[in-house]
């Protein structure tokens, strides 16, 4: 976690912010996200700097050519907040658009919008950033996650953020390997992806010590789809901080005509998808449309994961809960396929308040195998009770938490969690049921409720009682009448 001091740092630049006319907090991590990336532009001029007069030999690959030393971060950084300011707005942003260093990053900056509206509110961005070592990968991480918890509202299209403690759930469950193609088709900030990657890192420490792994890692492990510019820029950014050399995020409407090109590419899909609403037949993919005929975006997605899918690769996704009983053609149909044709191995059944206040509405993950030949023979169910947080849109911190449990006895599916009555917060259900069921996954139709026999007493005995204690309360203010005369 970054310390205090530095986080009362980043609250007071972002009250500036606010104060100085920016209220949109995607806005505002975009700023920072510009002026991070010029600062890592004059970190790696450094160290080429520093590598040409160790061997002597020309500075490969000058990301700042003849004239344009004053653009870096250690020069403009030094000036002036007024001179900053017209150097930063008429100059560097112009040098960032065109700059195209051949990384994800700096093709995401060729549209970057200079916003910051006065001088000091620049230089103390400027001071706040130049402060931080950048060359700590947990540092940067964690001040980047700081920022981007300070989102407070949903964007367009359905985007909110997902709760970290949920994607790290969605990460231990699946359990990402070092030779994992791991995608995200609506990866917004990239939640998933670093998630996934800080997993390898600590499970699979010779994942960066090999150096065919580490290549892999840091070009072809991760990949990110959207189509919203400033989160392809910001989930760059939140790679990039977290220590990712060049992902592969890029700009794709995942759901159109065409964005089923890279089939059957990756074998670990983690995902949120947007489920705000429908879209038009003409706009989405055919390839898709084969698969589910519908305008239901998280349908769509669902049917799109089976198609980037590897034969055996798997995958963890957030769904609404329509998805689970919905009655029409569309969605039995998908169940099915996901039951029949697939593996389906899990619902996790998340509280209805674990999106607020973004949004109110119910969940779960589905856990699933790509096979194409079936594969399922049971399904496990859990009925997550309590996050860790609370369910109003305060989202105070509780001591309460379910997932700790869900990991573990997800861990247990194939021993004990078989023998556990459906009373209890978990079980499994043998697939020939969920097939006399309709293919319903919503976990309320196979669970059983224990009911407790209450006797009551009959209502004469309590009458009597009544009118007992009725005549004592009188007793007791006739005597206190007596007392007071």
């Amino acid at each position: 976690m970054i310390s205090g001091e530095l986080r009362s740092s980043i609250d007071r630049v972002w009250d500036a912010f606010w104060s100085g006319g920016i209220s949109n907090p995607l806005e505002v991590i975009e700023q920072i996200t510009y002026l991070l990336f010029l600062r890592r532009l004059d970190d790696r001029q450094t160290l080429a700097e520093r590598k040409a007069r160790t061997t002597g030999e020309p500075i490969d690959g000058s990301l700042f050519g003849e004239g344009e030393g004053h653009l870096r971060w250690t020069q403009f950084k030094n000036e002036a907040p007024d001179v900053m300011h017209r150097r930063v707005a008429d100059e560097v942003f112009p040098f960032l658009r065109q700059l195209g260093d051949g990384s994800t990053y700096g093709e995401h900056m060729k549209d970057a919008r200079f916003t910051i509206p006065t001088p000091a509110l620049l230089s103390r961005v400027v001071d706040m950033l130049d402060a931080i070592p950048l060359d700590d990968r947990d540092t940067n991480g964690d001040l980047y996650e700081y920022l981007l918890s300070k989102i407070a509202s949903a964007g367009t299209n359905g985007q909110f953020r997902t709760p970290r403690h949920i994607i790290d759930l969605m990460v231990a469950m699946t359990a990402p390997q070092p030779t994992d193609e791991i995608c995200d088709p609506a990866c917004g900030t990239a939640g998933f992806l670093f998630a996934a990657s800080e997993y390898i890192r600590k499970h699979h420490p010779g994942a960066l010590t090999d150096g065919r792994q580490r290549e892999h890692f840091h070009r072809s492990m991760f990949h990110g789809y959207d189509f919203d510019a400033t989160m392809l820029r910001i989930g760059s950014m939140n790679m990039l901080m977290h220590g990712i050399e060049a992902p592969d995020i890029r700009y794709r409407d995942s759901l159109s005509e065409g964005a089923s090109e890279d089939a059957e590419k990756y074998s670990l899909i983690l995902a949120n998808p947007p489920f705000a609403g429908s879209l038009d037949y003409e706009s989405t993919s055919k390839d898709l449309q084969r698969v589910v005929k519908t305008k239901k975006t998280e349908l769509l997605f669902l049917a799109l994961f089976l198609k980037l899918l590897k034969p055996g690769g798997r995958a963890a996704v957030i769904v609404p809960d329509g998805v689970l009983f919905g009655s029409s053609k569309a969605h039995k149909g998908l169940r099915q396929t996901l039951v029949e044709d697939q593996m389906l191995e899990a619902v996790v059944k998340l509280p209805s308040g674990v999106f607020r206040p973004y949004a109110g509405v119910s969940t779960a993950i589905l856990f699933f195998t790509k096979t194409d030949s079936g594969g399922t023979d049971e399904v496990w169910f859990y009925d997550v009770q309590a996050d860790g947080f609370s369910l109003d849109d305060k989202r105070n911190p509780i001591e309460t938490t379910d997932l700790p449990d869900v990991l573990q006895r997800w861990k247990a599916r194939d021993t004990t969690e078989r023998d556990r009555a459906r009373t209890d917060r978990s079980f499994t259900v043998p697939k020939a049921e969920i097939v006399a069921q309709g293919f319903d996954l919503s976990i309320n139709r196979y669970r059983e409720i224990e009911y407790e026999e209450i006797a009551h007493r009959p209502p004469l005995e309590i009458i009597d009682e009544i009118e007992a204690i009725q005549a004592e309360i009188a007793r007791e203010l006739g005597e206190l009448k007596v007392m007071l005369r």
